[in-house]
């Protein structure tokens, strides 16, 4: 059962016309009305509803997960390169059944280092890829296709695939003789943890992945019936939040619903200079902006089954579109954060530049305004807009440089602004596309950092440690070229840089 509550359902007035056009809305959205967010959008949307039907049609894998399954169950550790929709659906899948699943969706060579420690012969690596072009999740195809021959392995007998019917990444796997699971193609990435994106990787960790489509189907069955719970959430959003909201897996059993949410929410609803900003909050932090939660006290706490968030996040995130009058299944940004990595990969053909910086305080090299650590944020933060938030961006190792965390509270305090955190590059593919496309009122600091060693890219003339410092720089030339306040701190020792930067905040 699904249950709705919180501090702001008593402000929902569903005699508001605007509300009675939500209840419209969601009539529409049953039917697949692809005219439902405007002319401009209908094209895209047509291609975009079939999420609406997984937990039904996703049934037809069944058969082949269990095979698939079958065939693998002497691998011990389970590797999932995918970026996006890709990754943060079956990484909450994994957390909140305490299965292990390494997430690769990072270019960062430290992060990469931990996927390759694992004995060789006892790991599968999952490939997933929507477009079949991305190219994080085809530089470690390709890293992991060698690693796998070298160590004397066959990369047929190692790597899954996961991709939509006829993509690029379809017709060479295939041609290579890889195990193919092929994708929906009518569904967006953001909406596919229910598609063979999310399942895949979830059935071969050993999740009873019927479990969680009966349960999304009965939940879907459910609203339909009585629209009140999905209605009152797209209307509490819409009109009762503001920009900010933010989110919390504290008490609930299911950890990283927030990241997976978040990139739902800011990537579908930060265009035309509207959207959602959500801001994962840390456990025991309270906000001061519009809280969502799924257990405990907020502004609004959906209590339910995993599989039942994402089919009601999924539908109430459509509806908010329609409300906010823009297309909830495009990214016009992300491509353009990954045009301009293309456009420096390419000015670089293959050889990293160095770099000055503007100063150095200690471990830490600052490229921006500023003398000392603490100087440099002093002036950023003296740029962030009146009603603006702060995007800390984090182009490092999230398992050993997980102490950078802390940064976004210490900001948040420093600053009373709302502040948000993403791993880089894969904020990228979530909320990298409300930077560009939502309120033009973010500041940008970017932490970068010296790596131990580098891998190759075979087939490329470039390694990951360039590839990710394309990824950041590109994303904060894009930055830069809207105007926006932008600062780069790189750390020349992860580990020590991470403790000054922290300690200047704490202290001054």
């Amino acid at each position: 059962m699904s249950s709705l509550r919180g501090r702001v359902i008593s402000q929902i007035d569903r005699t508001d016309p605007r509300y009675v056009a939500l209840c419209d809305f969601h009539n529409r959205l049953a039917l697949k009305d692809s005219s439902m967010w405007g002319s401009d959008a209908q094209a895209e949307a047509m291609l975009r509803l079939n999420w609406i039907d997984l937990p039904e049609l996703s049934r037809d894998l069944l058969p082949q997960l269990d095979a698939l399954s079958a065939k693998h169950r002497d691998k011990l550790h389970v590797v999932l390169c995918g970026m996006g929709g890709s990754s943060l659906g079956p990484e909450v899948i994994a957390k909140s059944f305490k299965r292990d699943l390494f997430v690769l969706d990072s270019t960062d060579p430290n992060y990469i280092s931990h996927a390759l420690s694992f004995d060789l012969n006892k790991t599968l690596v999952i490939v997933s890829s929507k477009s079949g072009s991305t190219i994080e999740t085809a530089s470690q195809r390709a890293l992991f296709e060698k690693a796998f021959t070298d160590a004397g392995l066959k990369p047929t007998d190692h790597i899954v695939i996961v991709t939509d019917p006829d993509s690029p990444l379809d017709r060479q796997a295939r041609a290579g003789g890889f195990m193919v699971v092929n994708a929906d193609p009518h569904v967006g990435g953001r909406f596919s943890v229910l598609s063979a994106f999310g399942l895949v990787p979830a059935s071969l960790i050993g999740v009873d992945v019927s479990v969680l489509l009966d349960n999304a189907s009965d939940t879907k069955a459910a609203f339909l019936k009585d629209s009140t719970l999905v209605v009152d959430m797209a209307y509490a959003i819409s009109y009762l939040s503001g920009q900010y909201m933010s989110y919390s897996d504290s008490g609930c059993d299911m950890p990283g619903l927030s990241d997976w949410a978040e990139q739902l929410v800011a990537e579908s609803t930060g265009k035309n200079q509207v959207g959602r900003l959500p801001i994962v909050v840390e456990e025991g932090i309270e906000s001061e902006f519009f809280s969502i939660a799924f257990s405990g006290t907020a502004d609004l706490v959906l209590e339910a089954d995993l599989a039942s968030q994402f089919i009601i996040w999924e539908w109430v995130t459509a509806l908010v579109g329609a409300a906010l009058g823009i297309d909830p299944f495009n990214q016009p940004n992300v491509t353009e954060a990954k045009e301009a990595t293309a456009a420096l990969l390419h000015e670089w053909n293959g050889v990293l530049p160095n770099f000055s910086p503007d100063a150095i305080d200690g471990a830490v090299e600052i490229f921006g305004a500023g003398s000392t650590i603490a100087n440099s944020l002093t002036r950023f933060i003296d740029l962030i807009p009146e009603d603006g938030y702060v995007a800390v961006m984090a182009y490092l190792d999230r398992r050993d440089d997980a102490a950078i965390l802390e940064l976004r509270a210490l900001l948040s305090q420093k600053t009373g602004r709302p502040v948000t955190f993403g791993w880089g590059p894969r904020f990228l593919h979530s909320t990298g596309q409300f930077h560009k496309g939502g309120q033009q009122n973010g500041a940008f600091l970017q932490i970068t950092g010296d790596v131990d060693r580098d891998y190759e890219i075979p087939g490329q003339n470039f390694g990951f440690k360039t590839l990710l410092a394309a990824q950041a720089l590109g994303d904060g030339n894009a930055l830069a070229s809207r105007k926006y306040p932008l600062l780069r701190f790189n750390l020349t020792n992860r580990s020590v840089g991470i403790q000054e930067i922290l300690k200047s905040l704490k202290t001054n």
